[in-house]
């Protein structure tokens, strides 16, 4: 029984799933938006939220635990020094996923989810 478990397995363990959660979360954050299914994009939008909330306060000990699932330096930087005073003044709700149809090989739900633009 699954009582009381919230989020979705995705067919992978935990560890795969927190890995993919980091690789679409590196991506949305250097591309601005991107193309998945729609069950990825629900799962991702609170993991990049949590990530875009510590980068607005932007202390060294938030950046050090953003920088344990943004791995790249880069990307790390681009967090904070970019999109973390961009939504400085927003309470939430970062990012938009967009509905775009069904993939055409299997049929699965698409999505796009992107960052606001304000």
């Amino acid at each position: 029984m699954r009582h009381r478990k919230a989020g979705r397995a995705l067919r992978r363990t935990s560890e795969q799933k927190l890995a993919l959660m980091r690789n679409l979360a590196s991506s949305l954050i250097e591309h601005g938006a991107i193309e998945t299914t729609e069950a990825k994009a629900k799962e991702l939008r609170p993991f990049v939220e949590k990530l875009i909330t510590k980068a607005r306060s932007g202390t060294l000990h938030d950046r050090r635990l953003a920088v344990r699932h943004v791995q790249k330096r880069d990307t790390a930087d681009k967090l904070f020094q970019e999109l973390g005073p961009k939504f400085a003044k927003r309470n939430g709700g970062y990012t938009r996923i967009l509905k775009t149809g069904h993939r055409k090989g299997d049929g699965a739900e698409m999505a796009r989810i992107e960052l606001v633009g304000e």
